[in-house]
């Protein structure tokens, strides 16, 4: 998935602020520019962001509505997940009650 690199995410998270070069893109990262741009080709084919010329610069952009779906989509099996998670809580307090409660006999 696109978004499983932490070098992706990072670079994401900088084009929430606004449009980047190739270069501006890099600077954070002890990486190669090449590492970069195949970084940038992995968002561009997840449809996360998108690329335009201007003049001999060629800016990468976020496309908020792919990423706006993927947040819902995220959101959706978060909120399954957590739920799953408080029935576990709660049974694991009832067994242990239930344990406790048996000891104390």
């Amino acid at each position: 998935m696109a978004l499983a690199d932490p070098v992706r995410r990072q670079m994401i998270a900088r084009l929430s602020q606004g449009s980047a070069s190739v270069n501006e893109l890099a600077e954070p990262f002890e990486i190669t520019k090449q590492a970069i741009s195949k970084h940038i080709q992995v968002l561009e084919q997840a449809g996360l962001v998108t690329r335009t010329r201007d003049a001999q610069r060629r800016p990468v952009h976020l496309d908020p509505q792919t990423l706006e779906s993927l947040t819902a989509w995220i959101d959706t099996y978060r909120l399954i997940h957590e739920h799953q998670f408080r029935r576990l809580d709660n049974r694991l307090e009832t067994i242990t009650e239930h344990t406790l409660g048996k000891e104390e006999r």
